[in-house]
């Protein structure tokens, strides 16, 4: 019998580490996961765990050795200091980087984001568009992106997916707003009309893509991938699919762009606003790629649309609420500070 294929997660711990290791785990993959947070999953026996921070160069070679794949989801969030989105997303990421070559690697994928587009000015977007980052994160996105390209010309097979914004099971963070919101029978704000095209995309079908990369032949894999839903409509719409499922009649509410961003800027400046700039900067804008070239290189094919990734992620969220309604931070696997926001729940 062939030997189990061990791949190296970091970021293993988080929302979407512990939905692709549960993935992996279903097609027979021996997952390892390093992450500086507690593994805390039912899962936790049957993977190896390692507990640590991707900055320290060490631990990374001890980890990264006889790993036959590896797939980079390990970041600071643009929520941490500017200090340690860099440390973490840049160096960290040639550190696991630098110990893939060494120890002789098959392939690195590695989980970027459509935050390296910043603020554009058209849609779809597609992988040869310009790349803007906004902020520290979406900077240092854009610098580890560079330092991907320098290990593929060493020889490294990297493929690079620029997901859209994801969710499913275990997500939470911004998303927690509008799931709390709905839950307790509140209408719910949104910045501008909620008329613009905003694509999301289901952790499962971000896992699949993932799980494609490690399989298909490299030739097809050792590129740069937009991946996002296949299917969506307006924000207001696809969002309004969780206030009707949560059965309190309510809606969403939408507010003139240019005085809510405004005052988010202020609650930012003051640090009370529970968003960072660039999910406010951009909430009222059309956000879509184009997923043409995945299709076509990967045989990718969303299974969820927007609205059906929302509703798994709710349904999660109705029976799993007791665990976390106490716990805030900065992941995406607890729910954000909702800050001076959460005082206008009484107005809704």
């Amino acid at each position: 019998m062939d030997r189990q294929r061990r791949v190296l997660i970091t970021g293993g711990a988080g929302f979407l580490g512990i939905n692709l290791i549960r993935h992996l785990l279903r097609r027979g993959y021996a997952p390892a996961s390093l992450d500086i947070a507690d593994f805390d999953y039912p899962e936790k026996d049957g993977v190896e765990v390692i507990k640590g921070d991707i900055r320290n160069k060490a631990l990374v070679d001890r980890a990264v050795e006889g790993a036959d794949f590896v797939v980079h989801t390990a970041a600071a969030l643009p929520l941490y200091s500017p200090d340690d989105i860099y440390t973490t997303d840049v160096v960290g990421t040639r550190n696991v980087l630098d110990a893939s070559l060494r120890h002789g690697v098959e392939r690195f994928v590695h989980v970027s984001s459509t935050a390296v587009y910043g603020i554009p000015d058209h849609h779809p977007l597609y992988e040869t568009d310009r790349l803007e980052g906004v902020g520290p994160y979406g900077q240092a996105k854009i610098q580890a992106e560079m330092i991907c390209l320098e290990y593929r010309a060493k020889g490294l097979v990297v493929p690079i997916i620029r997901p859209k914004s994801f969710v499913g099971p275990e997500r939470l963070g911004v998303f927690d707003l509008l799931f709390d919101w709905a839950y307790t029978g509140h209408n719910f704000p949104m910045i501008g009309s909620g008329n613009n095209r905003y694509q999301l995309l289901d952790v499962e079908d971000l896992c699949d893509a993932i799980a494609l990369c490690l399989t298909l032949p490299e030739e097809n894999v050792n590129d740069t991938f937009n991946i996002g839903a296949k299917e969506f409509t307006t924000m207001k719409e696809d969002y309004q699919s969780v206030l009707d499922a949560a059965g309190y009649g309510k809606k969403i509410i939408g507010f003139p762009a240019a005085p809510a961003i405004w005052g988010l800027r202020l609650l930012d400046a003051l640090g009370i606003s529970p968003l960072y700039k660039w999910v406010y900067e951009t909430a009222s804008k059309d956000s879509f790629v184009s997923i043409e070239k995945a299709e076509k290189q990967l045989g990718f094919h969303p299974k969820y649309s927007n609205k059906q990734a929302l509703l798994r992620n709710y349904e999660w969220y109705v029976e799993n609420r007791p665990k976390f309604e106490k716990a805030s931070g900065v992941s995406h696997r607890v729910p954000w500070k909702q800050g001076a926001i959460g005082l206008l729940k009484r107005f809704f």
